[in-house]
């Protein structure tokens, strides 16, 4: 996996923590951060990238579109380099002017758990938390406590 350009210093800092102590102050951090910010000023991920969907998450979707989950795949997704379901374009079809979603109750996944700041393990994701910070402004501030922070 490519590795995201200027966190060397931050990654070899963050592969010297135990892992339960790096979610610790990971998940703190995505708390205090997630009061601060409002996801709805900025919807810079809705507006760039495309979560991968799973059948669940087109059975979910199907509900408040009244459409059947094959009529989902055919007029909103397309394959991507990896094989996954995927948006055919952005801003995603859901996304109003508002920047709110308007199938928030039944949205994919993916969306729910983005920027996956507060997941266990987050040592495993930590190359895609450096990339979701080029995204996700709350990522990238995340990090930067992080990279302050005295651990």
């Amino acid at each position: 996996m490519k590795k995201t350009p200027g966190f060397d210093k931050l990654r070899k800092k963050l592969s010297g923590i135990k892992p339960s102590i790096l979610d610790k102050h990971f998940h703190a951090l995505h708390e205090e951060v997630f009061a601060e910010i409002d996801c709805l000023d900025c919807a810079a991920c809705c507006k760039t990238i495309s979560p991968a969907m799973r059948d669940v998450d087109l059975v979910r979707m199907a509900k408040p579109l009244k459409m059947k989950p094959s009529e989902i795949l055919e007029t909103y997704m397309r394959k991507d380099e990896e094989g996954d379901y995927v948006f055919k374009s952005s801003p995603c079809p859901f996304l109003g002017k508002d920047n709110a979603c308007s199938i928030y109750e039944y949205r994919p996944k993916a969306c729910r758990e983005y920027p996956h700041t507060n997941r266990p393990q987050m040592h495993q994701i930590l190359e895609l938390t450096f990339r979701n910070s080029a995204v996700c402004p709350a990522v990238k501030e995340i990090l930067k406590r992080i990279d302050s922070a005295e651990i």
